[in-house]
């Protein structure tokens, strides 16, 4: 069975390399951002405030942000 996320991210290729298709994944990333119709940082401060979510699993996802921003900054 094929891996979509491997297909869409250019895993077929000929070029593997780490940056191939990274171009094409800030592309994606920004169309899907612009799609957003809350602000997401409100939406995680509310699941946090209801208890969907756990300090821990806020922090891990505040992490994660923070790397993927500055990654898509060039940083």
């Amino acid at each position: 069975m094929a891996n979509q996320l491997f297909d869409m991210l250019g895993g077929n290729s000929q070029n593997l390399g780490p940056f191939s298709n990274m171009q094409n994944l800030v592309n994606q990333l920004n169309q899907f951002r612009s799609g957003l119709q809350v602000d997401p940082k409100q939406q995680v401060q509310e699941l946090l405030n209801s208890g969907k979510m756990s300090q821990t699993q806020y922090n891990q996802l505040s992490q994660m942000a923070t790397q993927i921003q500055k990654m898509l900054n060039g940083k």
